[in-house]
């Protein structure tokens, strides 16, 4: 009987490799931006899953890159050397002292996880942030939050340049001032905005929630930016799950072809959602 279990696991990832033919012919060539947070970075198991999978892209002719956030490592580091934060309108204001702590935490503890992570997996992974050769040039999002940034300039060429060399980004969301400041970036905004700028094919959005949910609690599998801002309009989107649509909105208006927001405590959800029928989330696309 065992055996006979054996096999029949065999033939369903036999015929699911098959299945994924048309889907794997469709990628080959695409840029596909992930936002990786929540639980996905959480376990060294997790991690590990999330990549394999990404490899596994970057296999079959797809050009991965990846921006990561961190702040539950930021929270427990500030508290590790007792900085205290004062915050406005519920956001953390950044002083001069936090972003330090948050370049460190971003740009070295969790970026060179996520890099050995790819690179354990087979992959070729350089970290970099948004400061490396001028790749998110920002502007103060609002005084009283201090050194807190919005991408104004993206310059993606160091990312083609990676691409040509078989290499993997990972991104940490940090960025340079006009006048050599360090600002910090929402993950999901920096994510966008790189998106946005290589004109990815699809911008997957990894968080702790299966997707967009409509009136009937049940998540939405296909949506369109005018249904979304509807959504939003009417109360049906709301909380956090307002700046993570607005993101997929502004990509798409960049020219980013959809983007995802699926659960990344599903395995494989990446594979899930770029080689299956079903996908993995709710994709939002332009109207029409």
């Amino acid at each position: 009987m065992k055996k006979q279990n054996m096999n029949r696991d065999w033939i369903a990832t036999a015929r699911t490799l098959s299945q994924a033919l048309p889907y794997l012919q469709r990628y080959t060539g695409a840029i596909v931006v992930i936002k990786l947070g929540g639980h996905a970075m959480g376990s060294d198991e997790a991690m590990d899953e999330f990549a394999r999978d990404v490899v596994l892209m970057q296999m079959v002719g797809i050009h991965p890159v990846v921006v990561h956030g961190g702040g539950p490592m930021i929270n427990a580091m500030l508290d590790k050397l007792d900085i205290k934060s004062d915050f406005v309108n519920g956001k953390r204001v950044t002083d001069a002292a936090t972003v330090e702590v948050v370049e460190m935490v971003l740009s070295g503890r969790v970026n060179k996880r996520i890099v050995q992570a790819i690179n354990s997996q087979g992959g070729k992974a350089v970290g970099l942030s948004g400061k490396d050769a001028n790749l998110m040039i920002c502007d103060q999002t609002n005084p009283d939050l201090g050194f807190v940034g919005t991408p104004s300039d993206i310059n993606p060429q160091v990312l083609h340049d990676l691409f040509a060399k078989g290499t993997i980004p990972v991104i940490a969301p940090l960025g340079a001032g006009r006048d050599g400041e360090t600002f910090n970036i929402n993950g999901d905004t920096a994510a966008g905005a790189i998106a946005g700028a290589l004109k990815a094919d699809r911008l997957l959005l990894l968080t702790d929630v299966p997707g967009v949910k409509g009136t009937d609690g049940d998540v939405m599998t296909e949506l369109s930016a005018s249904q979304i801002r509807d959504m939003i309009k009417s109360g049906v989107i709301a909380g956090g799950m307002i700046p993570k649509t607005e993101t997929a909105l502004d990509a798409i208006d960049r020219g980013v072809r959809a983007a995802v927001i699926l659960d990344g405590r599903a395995p494989n959800a990446c594979l899930l959602e770029l080689f299956t029928e079903h996908g993995a989330g709710s994709i939002i696309r332009n109207d029409g």
